[in-house]
This record gives C-alpha cells, sequence and structure tokens, in this order.
C-alpha cells in the first residue's frame, strides 16, 4: 500500500503526454464508485475520453493549418436551394476514398451558386476523416510561386501545396492571372497528379475557357487531362444563394403592386422642399421604338412610391403600364398622374419599354 501512496499519478500522467486523463481520472473515481463499474470499464472511459479530446484537438488544429476563409460542413450545405446537385453524388468525395483513391473535383457555375462553400465542405470532411487540408485561391497561389520562383525559393514554397493530402484551389477565372498562369499551376498540379493526391477546384468559367484564362491552352488541356483523369466535373446552376433574401423581397414586392393605387415599399425619405421643374410636367414619348410598338396608341400608367438613390436623381418604379394612342402619348400630362405620384420631388425617372423617362 506505501508503494502504490507514493506513486506520483499526475507526473506520470503529464509525462505520458495524457492531459484528458490527468484533467478526469479523479471526477471519474468517484462516478465509478457510484455507478460500481468495474476497472475495466473505469479505464476505458478514460481512455475514450483522451481519444475524443485528442480528435477535437487535431481537427482545431488542421481547420487551422488549412486556412479556410470560412467553415461549412457537409451537413450545413442548402442540398434544397442548390438542387442540381445531390448528397448521394457526392458519396465517393466525403470518404477516405477521397485521399486513398486520389480523386479530384471541378465545381463550375455562376456566382453564388456554393462552389467554394461545397469544396471547403469536402476538405473539411477529409479533415474529420483524419486527413490534412490547404486552401488557397488560383490567383494567391500563382502570385506566391510566381514571387518563389524569382528569388530561388520555389521547391520549398511548391511543398505547402504538394505535401497536404487534400488542396482546394478556388476562383480560377475570376481575377485576371499573370502570363506564367499555367507554367506555375501545372507544377502543382503534375507533382500532385503524380503523387496521386486529390485536388479541389471552383471556376466560374466552362473548362473550354481554362486555355484563355490560364493564356495557354495546350497547358490548360494538360492540367484538365491530369484532374480529370482520377476526377469529375459537376456544374451548379440556379440563382445566387448570396442575394436569395432579396428575390424574396423583390417577389413579395411584385405580389404588393397588385393592390390598386399608390403602394409604399421601403423607408420613406423626407420629400424635398424644392418644387417639380417647370417644363417637365409631360412626359416624353419621344423615345418609343415605332418599329417594336407599331400598333400601340396612349399611355396609361400606375406608379408605386417605392424608390431608390442614383447619385442626385430619384428614381421611380412603374408597377403598370398600358398604351393605346401613340400619337397623344407627347400630351399625355403628368398632372393627370400626380393623384397616385407625389410631385414634389425634383427628379424621376420611369422605366418603360426598356427605356428611362423623365419627368
Amino acid at each position: 500500500m506505501n508503494a502504490q501512496a507514493s506513486f506520483d499519478l499526475d507526473g506520470m500522467l503529464k509525462r505520458l503526454h495524457l492531459p484528458t486523463v490527468r484533467r478526469l481520472y479523479a471526477d471519474l473515481e468517484d462516478r465509478a464508485e457510484t455507478e460500481e463499474m468495474s476497472y475495466r470499464d473505469y479505464l476505458a472511459l478514460l481512455i475514450a475520453e483522451e481519444v475524443a479530446h485528442r480528435a477535437q484537438t487535431r481537427v482545431q488544429r488542421s481547420v487551422r493549418k488549412a486556412r479556410f476563409p470560412f467553415l461549412e460542413t457537409i451537413e450545413d450545405f442548402d442540398f434544397t436551394f442548390q438542387s442540381s446537385v445531390r448528397l448521394q453524388l457526392l458519396g465517393s468525395f466525403l470518404g477516405p476514398e477521397l485521399v486513398s483513391e486520389g480523386r479530384s473535383l471541378v465545381l463550375s457555375g455562376p456566382t453564388g451558386t456554393g462552389k467554394t462553400r461545397l469544396a471547403i465542405s469536402i476538405a473539411y470532411r477529409a479533415i474529420q476523416n483524419g486527413f490534412e487540408a490547404r486552401f488557397t485561391t488560383a490567383a494567391e497561389l500563382i502570385e506566391e510561386l510566381s514571387n518563389a520562383a524569382r528569388t530561388g525559393q520555389l521547391g520549398k514554397a511548391l511543398h505547402a501545396y504538394i505535401h497536404p493530402h487534400v488542396l482546394v484551389i478556388d476562383e480560377i477565372g475570376y481575377l485576371s492571372l499573370k502570363d506564367n498562369a499555367a507554367n506555375v499551376l501545372f507544377q502543382v498540379i503534375n507533382e500532385r497528379y503524380l503523387r496521386r493526391k486529390p485536388m479541389l477546384f471552383t471556376t466560374n468559367k466552362p473548362l473550354a475557357a481554362w486555355g484563355h484564362v490560364l493564356h495557354d491552352p495546350d497547358l490548360a488541356e494538360a492540367i484538365l487531362d491530369r484532374v480529370l483523369e482520377r476526377g469529375r466535373h459537376i456544374q451548379l446552376r440556379g440563382p445566387s444563394y448570396r442575394t436569395r433574401h432579396h428575390r424574396a423581397k423583390e417577389k413579395n414586392s411584385a405580389a404588393s403592386h397588385e393592390a390598386p393605387g399608390a403602394i409604399f415599399s421601403g423607408n420613406l425619405v423626407p420629400e424635398f422642399p424644392e418644387p417639380t421643374r417647370a417644363g417637365r410636367d409631360v412626359l416624353d414619348a419621344s423615345r418609343i421604338n415605332e418599329a417594336r410598338y407599331p400598333d400601340y396608341h396612349s399611355l396609361n400608367l400606375r406608379f408605386d412610391r417605392r424608390f431608390q438613390f442614383r447619385g442626385s436623381n430619384l428614381v421611380w418604379y412603374v408597377s403598370m403600364w398600358n398604351v393605346y394612342n401613340r400619337k397623344n402619348v407627347a400630351g399625355y400630362s403628368w398632372n393627370a398622374l400626380k393623384g397616385q405620384v407625389d410631385t414634389t420631388y425634383q427628379w424621376g425617372r420611369l422605366p418603360v419599354f426598356g427605356l428611362e423617362w423623365e419627368f
């Protein structure tokens, strides 16, 4: 008993680098006595806590090293909004076979369709599976390696992009790249291809345009040939996720315009004290395209009270219009419409038939 009491348990656990066991063993000892755990269950519980804490710490450390601009998980990705891709299609990219089989992926599509979020989600899953990842933009990678080549440090700089298990290269085609972009990028792609290391790309350009983006069609073809040999190209379509709330507001605003009379949308601003300028109270219809609207005759407009500033001008929006007698349009008095539109504003423009009408 005296020999057992002389053991420095804290010191030994510290020496073995078991901080979680060292922190929890006393509290779990009381729990083990209360729940009448066996020695084996007590030991297993301590080791499980240590393993879980180490896994969490490793993921946190790997995320910092990956340099993600933000963190996105595959569980957070909105497959309902981005319906052009399904979770089932990504199954082989979310497991350890992404790395073990050296698979690559190109995500293309318009801005706001979730390309970067999806690439980060896949790379983060790889980290959870025990691998390392690195995120960079195409412009950043090419700039860094170009500078390293000029100073004779290219080999060292390449290591940072070749060593990680998974490499994400974002925004190919968004920014203009240097003339040597294809040469620099090819060195990274080829080294990773030879080592069977996966790569994830996002681009807003079709693959056929990469030759123009990289200033070298031949090298661009060689890059894509290596990427797609064990890779896949997925096109994301649809509206921008970032501006989805704006579309919802516009939809609600359009629905509200069906009601008669003046309708306010958005925040009101104080009225300008200046009166409407003289000589500008008649709509100018001289810009109507006669070839496009040969059978229309006069103009009837209904306005809402929605507006915005463009410089010193105030822009009004037309909620409905009808055209009847074209020869009488120019004489259609603005005063006939002022019952629905407040004419104390000094400036206004009416977007009708794709044109801007001044009043």
